[in-house]
């Protein structure tokens, strides 16, 4: 069927009109779904759908409103046959032992990080701020019922008003006020304390990133104990163990980890999350090759948190090579 040239005009109209909201709806659906991947897909089908309605589309509110709209919807009917996203300290339970059996759980759907690059991580701009995107935020958001996720993230990230709220999922505007009660009081309550940290200063922040890069790349377990807070929180899914503390956390690495020597281990910057990240490779003969993806949470007194994520196919979404040479 061919297209005629009003169709056409039509088409170029609408992508040029909602192509700019693109990398802010992916964040929306990310701090949804808590997956990139799933993110990206539903995205598209954001786009579709708003293809699909475009001469429909009268006007009333602005059509960034209007697609935000849509991505919201789309985003609630994904969450009907899909579960929360954890992280493994989200799944209750004490700090493990680092020498002990390391359970592997590949089934569950854990949280995954988004590449700044993808969102447009911009401490100037509210809807893809770092602080709306941070990991810990996202885990935590993973707590709530869809519907309460949803309206948390339309009334306090967003900023809409109330009505508008209750128009995009659905209800009334008192429904909406009584949501946001309970889904601040819920979130609240599993809010990590590391989120209050004051960050260091860029200089500080720089200097710690390069110890974290050479304690790794030598494997100095010293320099680690040194470079982690005392209640610092080490995890790795989809291993469904959590590590507290600098020792405890220097003791995993020094003893399960199959890097051997100094050498053995090579880290690429990237950033996560609005946050400091690093591709981890091992060496593998003449290469090295993807290992962890480690997302880092930073304080004035060290490195407070990492979430050493093990799925590789992340590599590819944050632009890290495939392997690196030995040489």
């Amino acid at each position: 069927m061919t297209m005629t040239l009003s169709e056409k005009r039509a088409d170029e109209d609408f992508l040029q009109a909602a192509d700019p909201f693109r990398r802010e709806l992916l964040a929306h659906c990310y701090r949804m779904l808590g997956s990139v991947h799933d993110a990206e897909d539903l995205v598209q089908e954001t786009y579709l759908r708003a293809w699909r309605s475009y001469e429909k589309f009268e006007g009333r509110s602005s059509l960034r409103t209007w697609l935000y709209r849509i991505a919201t919807r789309v985003c609630l009917t994904a969450l009907e046959s899909k579960s929360k996203r954890p992280l493994p300290s989200g799944l209750g339970g004490d700090s493990a032992d680092p020498e002990g059996i390391l359970e592997e759980r590949a089934e569950v759907p854990w949280l995954e990080p988004v590449p700044d690059q993808m969102v447009g991580a911009d401490p100037a701009a509210v809807v893809t701020s770092r602080e709306s995107i941070r990991l810990a935020l996202i885990a935590a958001l993973q707590h709530l019922p869809p519907r309460q996720r949803a309206v948390l993230i339309l009334r306090d990230v967003l900023q809409w008003r109330a009505a508008e709220v209750a128009q995009a999922v659905g209800t009334t505007t008192t429904a909406v006020n009584s949501i946001l009660q309970r889904a601040r009081a819920q979130l609240d309550e599993v809010t990590p304390v590391e989120d209050e940290i004051v960050e260091p200063t860029d200089a500080e922040q720089r200097e710690l990133l390069e110890k974290y890069v050479t304690a790794f790349e030598r494997k100095d377990i010293s320099a680690m104990v040194e470079m982690f807070t005392k209640d610092a929180i080490w995890e790795m899914p989809p291993f469904t163990g959590w590590y507290r503390g600098a020792e405890d956390i220097a003791r995993l690495i020094d003893t399960q980890c199959p890097a051997k020597e100094p050498g053995d281990m090579r880290l690429v910057p990237t950033t996560a999350n609005g946050q400091p990240a690093f591709g981890l490779y091992l060496i593998d003969g003449e290469t090295y090759r993807p290992f962890q993806l480690h997302v880092l949470t930073l304080g004035q007194d060290g490195v407070s948190h990492v979430v050493a994520f093990f799925d590789t196919s992340l590599f590819a979404k944050f632009g890290l090579p495939e392997t690196l040479d030995v040489r």
